[in-house]
């Protein structure tokens, strides 16, 4: 399972360290793709792969036929990249995907159980100070759903 939050510098090359916490779990090769709100998701090939099939399916094998879902796929599938983790846990996160969160010279990423968040450092302070002052009310809700 992939939890907690970590902060680190992108060098000079523009590559992040992965925490040494999650290098085991990912693997070589990962998946990063847009997220929803201001941050990247990242996946694990295997992962990535029950992703897609969740994405592309529908009640029949035609859920092309739906706007929105050809809308969404194209966001997730067409903005995905395959990148490799180096020798020492670095990633290259490409430049069209950093500029979509601001990503500059700090990225926190953040384990959310079967994937990573990268968000731009002062994002990701700001959305945790949203978030803590409504986690009361978002689980309340939340629990009013699963009944």
């Amino acid at each position: 399972m992939l939890i907690g939050e970590y902060i680190h510098t992108i060098d000079e090359k523009n590559r992040v360290s992965m925490p040494a916490k999650f290098r085991k779990e990912l693997g070589r090769k990962i998946i990063i793709t847009p997220g929803l709100g201001q941050c990247l998701f990242i996946f694990t090939t295997k992962e990535w792969e029950k992703v897609s099939q969740k994405l592309s399916s529908s009640d029949s094998d035609l859920s092309f036929l739906k706007a929105d879902q050809r809308n969404f796929n194209r966001y997730m599938f067409g903005r995905a990249a395959e990148v490799e983790i180096d020798s020492i846990g670095r990633m290259l996160i490409p430049e069209f995907l950093q500029e979509g969160i601001r990503l500059r010279d700090k990225a926190a990423i953040i384990g959310v159980r079967d994937r990573l968040e990268v968000w731009n450092e002062k994002a990701w302070s700001e959305q945790k100070e949203m978030v803590s002052k409504q986690a009361e009310q978002l689980a309340e809700r939340l629990g009013n759903e699963s009944k």
